[in-house]
Formats: structure tokens, C-alpha cells, sequence
């Protein structure tokens, strides 16, 4: 299945865990703390970023990272040409070097619809629809842990999931 790359995917995060911060500067362990990537593998990350103007960084005494730009300004396919360069989508769905309008491979019409879709929905995607997505997903997890009505028990939550109910319910 074609995807964009899992370093893709955690710079994705980490550009959305900026702009749900809302902070002027963001120290790169939290960043860490925010999207589950390791510190190391996270600071090249962003160092990529900041060459393509994506993430500015300030270092020493209330240093941290920001977006450079608006994220409604940053497209996936910003984020995916940044990490894994420009060429990151393969021209041939079979891998074929040679595959082309003029030699094609049997799925080269296919997939030169395919991608060209593909890469408008990446350019028209943004990080502040993931940031937005994001967020809406965490209030539904929210919602899941919220106190029921009087009568009806609560429920425990361990490890952030839902278990069995607690206290008076009813017997009907």
C-alpha cells in the first residue's frame, strides 16, 4: 500500500503538536512528550524542517522551535517534499525505470491519475487541518471518559481505557 513515510508521518506530528501549542517557543522534549517520537530521530526532524523554512529554532535560554509560516500555509506535500525530497512518490506503480507516455508499463495510465490526485490532496491538506483533526479527536477520547448521569455508576479508567462500572446502577 502506498503511504507517505513513517519520518513523514512523525514530522506531520510534530508540525501539528506546534500548532496546537499555540506557544511562541516549544522546547523539543515536549514535542517529544506530545507525539510519541524519540528526542534524536525528533531533533533531525525538525532540523530538516527549519532548512525548508517550515520551523524556525532558537537556541540557549528560553529557546525552542516554532512554525515558521501560518499552518494553514504548510501542505503535506511541503512536509513530505522536506523529508523525503521532491521525488518521494515513484513515477511507476510496478518500479519500472523506463516507464513513461511513451513507454508505458500496463498500470501507467492508472497511476498517473492516481498520483496527480494524490498529490492534490497533499498540497491541499495542510497542518492545520491535522492540528484541527487532532484536536477533535482528543475531545471525542474525552468524551468517552466523561462521569455518566446520577444512578448510573462511573466508570474506571485505566491507562486511558474504560473499563468496568462502578456504584449504583440500575436493575430494571
Amino acid at each position: 500500500m502506498l503511504s507517505l513515510s513513517q519520518t513523514t508521518g512523525y514530522a506531520v506530528l510534530a508540525l501539528s503538536c506546534l500548532q496546537q501549542c499555540g506557544c511562541d517557543l516549544v522546547l523539543a522534549k515536549d514535542i517529544a512528550d506530545c507525539t510519541g517520537i524519540p528526542l534524536p530521530y525528533l531533533l533531525k526532524l525538525l532540523h530538516a524542517m527549519g532548512k525548508a523554512g517550515m520551523v524556525i529554532a532558537k537556541r540557549g535560554y528560553r529557546g525552542g522551535f516554532a512554525l515558521a509560516r501560518p499552518a494553514e500555509k504548510i501542505s503535506l506535500m511541503d512536509v513530505a517534499e522536506a523529508v523525503d525530497g521532491k521525488a518521494w512518490m515513484p513515477k511507476c506503480l510496478l518500479g519500472l525505470d523506463e516507464c513513461s507516455d511513451e513507454r508505458q508499463c500496463p498500470t501507467h495510465h492508472f497511476w498517473k491519475i492516481q498520483r496527480q490526485q494524490i498529490e492534490a490532496k497533499l498540497r491541499q491538506t495542510t497542518i492545520q487541518d491535522v492540528a484541527e483533526h487532532e484536536a477533535r479527536q482528543a475531545r471525542r477520547r474525552l468524551g468517552q471518559c466523561r462521569a455518566p448521569s446520577a444512578g448510573q455508576g462511573t466508570a474506571k479508567t485505566v491507562a486511558g481505557r474504560r473499563t468496568a462500572r462502578v456504584g449504583p446502577t440500575s436493575t430494571k
